[in-house]
């Protein structure tokens, strides 16, 4: 390889120690295909423009797109004294073309380029995490469908506190998925934003067009001040970010997975393809996917924190500080893509014990509110009835004794207004059936969730 292309200022050679240090092209070589993208349709505006020949801007295109085969069929070669991607990229294209390789970087910087080649590249990427999400989606609509009727206890603070359809607990995973979508569609927004022209941080004096860029690139908006454009890194923070409350719905819903398999609860049983055993006990079948989910949540957090401190003190414009932003951002893409997609596959094999959760439905006296809601029915006032109830449980647990195995007169003990008619009060698919209020856990309820959720996702 030849020396530096930009060490023409310089009398000594780059310390080969600080070459090793300084280098980014072992991570940002992830970035080539943007590169060459960015390059080439920087090469068209600069034809249009008059910068360029014709015939260069051909020589210049057909050079950039057999670097991208070289690239793709592994026969390119990164080097570190070459320090990143857009070097190694530029230097191999002035091999290859001659001296006319050099006019590609008119009227641009590593600054601004770079600043491109992260925005088309994460613009990709969230675009494939949103499909990603839907996946997991479709996979938890599907077990909501396949389990509709099914009950389960409903908790707060990991205790039994009334009966709910299992589907309904599913799809409140689906609500905060959907939210997620939400944020990186937002986030899209300020993604898909120009930064060509900028150039190392004040614009350039060349009749460029950054329009005519844009368009070929298919950015919606350019960016408003060269300053901002080439330092701005709001975008990385605001995607990790988001992706950072995926991995904590994820890291929710993996916890509850570990729990529901678990001898104690009995719920559901994950497929052998997604479990590991022991090295020494036998009989184990351990949620080693979950569990690594719920590990890698602090993974992406970190990188948040990671970012957050390298920006924190960053003055204007471009600090090779920023060179930091990658990995971190590379990292939380793909742990956030795997988290997703190998959650979907669990879950489309999921098998759900639908008589033992049912059984524990009404366990720990989840039938309570039902009991003072029906004496509000009755004219009694709430506080008072959630009193009588409060006593009614009391008393079933001296007498070692459910609330629906309570005799009429037991009952009549703590409230006169209760009749016969309690008992039907008192069975799990009329408890969940009588919460139809929006959002609620009735069947219809779900059912119209369900419906909905569909339609989203076709």
């Amino acid at each position: 390889m030849g020396g530096k292309l930009w060490q023409g200022r310089f009398r000594e050679g780059t310390s080969k120690l600080v070459e090793n240090f300084t280098a980014s092209i072992r991570f940002d070589q992830r970035l080539y295909r943007y590169d060459i993208e960015g390059s080439m349709a920087h090469c068209k505006m600069l034809s249009q423009q008059g910068l360029l020949s014709g015939e260069e801007e051909d020589i210049l295109i057909q050079g950039l797109g057999e670097i991208l085969r070289e690239i793709e069929r592994g026969t390119f070669v990164f080097d570190e004294a070459q320090e990143d991607v857009h070097m190694a990229i530029e230097q191999r294209l002035i091999e290859k073309v001659g001296e006319v390789g050099g006019k590609l970087h008119t009227g641009r910087s590593r600054n601004d380029q770079v600043a491109l080649d992260i925005r088309l590249f994460l613009r990709d990427e969230i675009q494939g995490v949103d499909e990603d999400i839907k996946g997991l989606q479709s996979s938890l609509l599907a077990q909501a469908k396949a389990n509709l009727g099914a009950v389960m206890p409903g908790f707060t603070h990991l205790q039994h506190a009334q009966p709910v359809l299992f589907s309904h607990h599913l799809m409140a995973y689906y609500e905060m998925l959907r939210r997620d979508r939400q944020r990186l569609s937002a986030c899209l927004d300020r993604v898909d934003v120009s930064p060509l022209g900028s150039a190392a941080l004040a614009g350039t004096s060349l009749p460029i067009d950054s329009k005519a860029t844009a368009e070929l690139l298919a950015f919606p908006a350019m960016s408003r001040n060269s300053i901002d454009a080439v330092s701005d890194r709001d975008f990385i923070i605001e995607f990790t970010s988001a992706a950072a409350l995926i991995m904590m719905h994820l890291s929710r819903m993996c916890e509850e997975l570990i729990l529901w398999c678990s001898t104690e609860f009995d719920y559901i049983e994950l497929s052998e393809g997604f479990c590991t055993g022991s090295s020494i006990m036998p009989q184990k079948k351990n949620p080693d996917v979950p569990e690594l989910v719920r590990g890698k949540s602090g993974r992406v957090y970190g990188h948040l924190m990671s970012l957050l401190t390298v920006m924190k003190g960053l003055p204007l414009a471009y600090n090779r500080d920023l060179q930091e932003d990658k990995e971190p951002l590379f990292d939380t893409v793909d742990t956030v893509r795997q988290s997703l997609r190998i959650l979907a596959r669990l879950w489309e094999n999921v098998k759900v014990n639908k008589e033992r959760m049912e059984k524990m439905a009404s366990r720990g006296y989840t039938l309570a509110t039902d009991l003072a809601e029906y004496l509000v029915i009755k004219g009694m006032g709430f506080r008072q009835a959630h009193r009588a109830v409060g006593k009614m449980v009391g008393y079933c647990l001296e007498k070692g004794k459910e609330l629906e195995e309570m005799t009429i007169q037991e009952f009549k003990g703590f409230a006169s207004l209760i009749s016969d008619d309690i008992y039907e009060i008192l069975e799990l698919k009329h408890s969940v059936d009588s919460r139809n209020s929006v959002g609620g856990t009735s069947l219809q309820q779900v059912r119209e969730a369900i419906g909905l959720a569909e339609e989203e996702l076709s």
